[in-house]
């Protein structure tokens, strides 16, 4: 299964050819490509889809997101990795 998941950048790197940001999941960190979501900064909730930002969306419409997500059983396992059964 492949879903665009909902987190907050906390962090933002533009030492690279390709500006990468670290996208918190509700305490699992993950590096994620921000090329495609270029006016996302620090802060910001964006959809992050096997590690690239696709887009932004407001906090309201990320725990939405992530509620539906978390109804279904091992997603957040499955998209994130084994450190996102903590969630």
């Amino acid at each position: 299964m492949c879903l665009g998941v909902p987190g907050q950048i906390v962090a933002v790197s533009d030492e690279s050819a390709l500006r990468m940001g670290t996208v918190d999941f509700e305490g699992i960190r993950r590096p994620v490509c921000l090329a495609y979501a270029p006016d996302a900064d620090i802060g910001d909730y964006v959809i992050v889809h096997v590690g690239f930002a696709i887009s932004r969306v407001d906090e309201n419409e990320a725990a939405k997101t992530l509620a539906v997500i978390r109804a279904i059983p091992d997603a957040l396992a499955t998209e994130l990795g084994p450190e996102a059964e903590a969630l």
